[in-house]
């Protein structure tokens, strides 16, 4: 049999002082292994298969870095390009920036895109110009063809085609009538959409997509700014769906800290969902947020950008002007048909089937024993699918059955609902290449490296929130941030508990603090980032410009996240209990909203 030859697997690209993996295959089993990289050397050796993993390879010099590996006789070399380390975040800020700057994030993205797909090339015009072929070719077409991806854009327009069905038949200017009539003020129709968010738990999509598109027609009544629509919206999406405990993120969740564990031979059997379940009091940000929403929406008092789109609002400009506005579901094929029954039920039914449907798929695509371990290990975007599916074909068959909407009038008003979420996909494929792009030039290693690990035990939970708050805002993926931060920051915090002599009951708190701030870190830079998908799909369903639904939204995110470090994070990383950090940060909270806050309604008299 031919000898295997010796080769050399390392990382496409390498990054000016952050450690990558160099892999030997091919060699001897249980051989002596060489490697030279650069000026460096270094020996390992290989296992059973002939296999040798060099890990935390440093190159502190940009340039071509050549790496050579000798076995025995054997030699083989490979070159391996490093660029600067801070290049692996310049094309996620330079979106952000851009889009900031020109109120388009359009553009923005794919300046953005363009800059690290050239990276990924060569900072020569030749590069140039395949980083923009790759632009489009590689990493856009990528995004789409993702199977999990192409689920959420069917599930997103299915969504907007079964609200077109409801709005045409009817159905949803019924419900308009009896929410008003009991949502009388702006205060009143704020609290309704909080307590919709809160009800819709069982995934942050299908919540932000149904209470935005649900709600849009009753704020606007109401004279609500879309601005704030699209904030009660996004902050009672992911920071409830986090920690509510049957959900299609707990599945996620519990299988990344399970399998953190298992590195650490004293927590390998401690059961993953209890390390979850006692991590959730020392989620700051997302308990806060909710309960900053709720402060919002019932004193009718607002801040910065917000006051000033409550205050556009009241004198009947619920939405904004400038920029390019996510579509909302108007127009000609999505107002109600003339001389109609308009009965509640016609978007009621649909709506319930909808979320019933949910559920009941998450059921079906699940395993286990308990209700949370079958859910908890679903498929959610099968269930997504089926529950979005079945509610349009209810909508269909409610509005063809009563002879309300004729078959071709029916699917003239799905197609509206859905061709409303056009312009909204486009942004969500873009934002998806993005976090293609920035995994691609390891961005997460970087942002790990020049963070470090060196500040004393009881920090260590806000660094964590503070390394996943920047990745996702980077990134624009609260579930990217989980996945890249959990399997490290597990196994760091007990390694340095340990070192502390608090590897036992008494520092248990900064292991469960450490876990829920990796959570609450990551919904807060997936609230703050305009390329974050959640962000988006807020905007589309509010019908609001999405920069300023970023900028209306981010003073408040930024408040709630800072009182949630100082009084909540830090402090309990000391050992204060979180119910403490809790009721402190929520009356801070208020406070701050009744000493800076000011009243659209009393402004606009």
């Amino acid at each position: 049999m031919t000898a295997q030859a010796l080769e050399i697997e390392t990382p496409a690209l390498g990054l000016t002082g952050v450690p990558m993996e160099i892999v030997l295959t091919g060699a001897a089993n249980r051989a002596a292994v060489a490697v030279t990289v650069g000026a460096k050397s270094y020996s390992a050796t290989t296992d059973a298969g002939g296999r040798a993993v060099i890990a935390d390879v440093v190159v502190e010099a940009s340039g071509a870095a050549q790496v050579t590996a000798t076995v025995g006789a054997d030699t083989a070399s490979k070159t391996v390009r490093v660029i600067p380390g801070f290049m692996s975040v310049m094309p996620a800020f330079l979106a952000i920036a851009v889009a900031l700057l020109i109120r388009n994030v359009v553009p923005a993205l794919l300046l953005g895109l363009w800059l690290g797909a050239t990276a990924l090339q060569t900072f020569s015009p030749v590069g140039a110009l395949k980083g923009l072929l790759d632009t489009f070719a590689v990493f856009i077409t990528h995004a789409v063809a993702d199977a999990d991806h192409a689920a959420i854009i069917l599930f997103t327009m299915m969504i907007g085609g079964m609200v077109g069905i409801i709005t045409r038949n009817g159905g949803m200017a019924s419900v308009v009538l009896v929410i008003v009539s009991r949502a009388k003020t702006a205060i009143g129709g704020q609290f309704s959409v909080w307590l919709m968010g809160l009800m819709i738990f069982f995934d942050d999509y299908a919540n932000t997509l149904v209470v935005g598109n649900t709600a849009r027609p009753i704020t606007d009544h109401l004279r609500i700014s879309r601005e704030k629509l699209a904030y009660i919206v996004d902050s009672t999406a992911a920071p409830v769906v986090c920690l509510a405990l049957v959900t299609t993120w707990i599945g996620y969740e519990v299988s990344l800290i399970d399998d953190a564990l298992q590195g650490i031979d004293e927590l390998a059997d401690v059961a993953a969902y209890t390390i979850f379940l006692k991590s959730i009091p020392y989620s700051f940000y997302p308990i806060l947020a909710v309960v900053f929403v709720l402060a919002v929406a019932t004193t009718g008092r607002d801040l910065g950008p917000m006051y000033k789109a409550e205050l556009r609002a009241r004198r009947g400009e619920v939405a904004a002007k400038a920029g390019d506005a996510m579509p909302a579901l108007e127009g000609d094929t999505l107002e109600p048909k003339a001389n109609i029954p308009l009965r509640a039920a016609n978007a009621f039914v649909p709506i319930i089937t909808l979320i019933v449907g949910l559920g009941v798929s998450l059921y079906i695509t699940g395993e286990g024993d308990t209700v949370t371990e079958i859910v908890g290990s679903a498929d959610p975007y099968k269930a997504m699918m089926w529950a979005s599916f079945v509610g349009a074909l209810t909508a269909a068959g409610m509005s063809v059955g009563q002879r309300i909407l004729n078959a071709h009038e029916t699917v003239d008003a799905w197609y509206g609902g859905a061709r409303a979420t056009l312009f909204g996909m486009i942004v969500l494929v873009l934002a998806w290449s993005m976090s293609a792009v920035t995994g691609d030039l390891n961005a997460k290693g970087y942002l790990i490296s020049i963070l470090g690990d060196s500040l004393p035990v009881a920090f260590i939970p806000a660094i964590v929130f503070l390394l996943a708050a920047v990745t996702a805002f980077a990134t624009g993926t609260s579930w990217g941030t989980m996945g890249i931060l959990m399997p490290l920051v597990i196994p760091l915090a007990w390694a340095v508990m340990s070192i502390n002599g608090m590897a036992d009951p008494s520092g248990m708190h900064i292991l469960y603090s450490s876990v829920a701030c990796t959570l609450a870190g990551a919904v807060w830079g997936d609230h703050c980032s305009p390329i974050s998908d959640t962000t988006v799909l807020s905007s589309i369903a509010s019908g609001c410009d999405h920069i300023e639904h970023v900028r209306t939204q981010m003073p408040y995110a930024l408040i709630v996240g800072t009182v949630a470090i100082l009084v909540g994070t830090v402090p309990g990383g000391y050992g204060l209990p979180p119910w403490i950090s809790l009721i402190v940060g929520a009356l801070i909270l208020i406070g701050v909203l009744r000493y800076f806050g000011r009243s659209a309604d009393a402004a606009a008299g």
